[in-house]
C-alpha cells in the first residue's frame, strides 16, 4: 500500500470516528503513527501537536496536513486533509438534508451526550500516555500547570498563553547559551591563566 494511500485512510477513519474535536484524536492518532507506523518518536509527536494546536484553525486539520507534508510533501498535505475534512463534510450534508428539529429528538440528544462523555475519556487517556515524554523535569511541570491554571480558572485566552511559553522557551534558550559561553570563556581564561603560571614557574627555576 502506497503512503498516500495510507495517509488517506488514516485520517479518513480518525475524521469518521473521533467524536469531541481534534484533541479526541490525539490518542488514536499516537497509536497510529508512533506504535503501529513507528512514523515518530512520542518527542516529535508532542512536537507536531504543539505546533499544530499553536496555529490558526482547527487542529485535527493543522495535524493532518503537518503529518502529510511531513511524509509526502504537499501532495500528502492534501491527500491527509482531504481525508480528515471528508467525513464531517459529508455527515453534515446528511444532517443538513434529512434531519429536522434534531434538538428536540431524545435518542440523538443521548447519543450525543454518551459521545461526549466518550470524547472526554479520550482527551484523559491523551493526557495519561503524553505526560511522560513532555514532562520531563521540574520546569515542564511548572509550566504545564501554569498554563492549565491560566486557561483553566483564569480564562486567559489560550493564543496568549501560547505566545507566552513560546517567548519563555526563547527567553530561556537564550539565557542558557549566555551562561555556556560565559563558562567556556572562563575555562578557557582559567586554562590560560594555568599555563602561564606554570611557564612562569618553570622560568625562575
Amino acid at each position: 500500500m502506497s503512503v498516500l494511500l495510507e495517509l488517506f485512510i488514516l485520517f479518513f477513519k480518525l475524521g469518521a470516528f473521533t467524536i469531541g474535536g481534534g484533541i479526541a484524536m490525539l490518542p488514536l492518532l499516537q497509536n497510529t503513527l508512533i506504535d503501529e507506523k513507528k512514523w515518530f518518536t512520542k518527542e516529535e509527536f508532542l512536537d507536531i501537536v504543539a505546533v499544530c494546536q499553536s496555529l490558526p484553525g482547527i487542529i485535527a486539520i493543522n495535524m493532518a496536513t503537518f503529518v502529510g507534508y511531513k511524509k509526502r510533501g504537499f501532495t500528502g498535505s492534501l491527500v491527509s486533509t482531504l481525508g480528515v475534512t471528508l467525513p464531517s463534510f459529508v455527515l453534515i450534508l446528511l444532517i443538513a438534508t434529512f434531519i429536522s428539529n434534531m434538538g428536540d429528538n431524545p435518542y440523538l440528544n443521548g447519543a450525543m451526550s454518551a459521545l461526549r462523555a466518550a470524547a472526554l475519556g479520550l482527551v484523559f487517556v491523551a493526557v495519561i500516555q503524553l505526560a511522560p515524554a513532555a514532562v520531563k523535569n521540574k520546569w515542564a511541570l511548572i509550566a504545564a500547570v501554569t498554563s492549565f491554571v491560566l486557561i483553566a480558572i483564569l480564562n486567559v485566552n489560550t493564543a496568549y498563553v501560547i505566545l507566552l511559553f513560546i517567548l519563555l522557551g526563547v527567553a530561556s534558550v537564550m539565557i542558557g547559551s549566555k551562561k555556556a559561553a560565559a563558562a567556556a570563556e572562563a575555562g578557557s581564561d582559567s586554562g590560560k591563566k594555568s599555563s602561564s603560571e606554570a611557564a612562569e614557574g618553570g622560568e625562575s627555576e
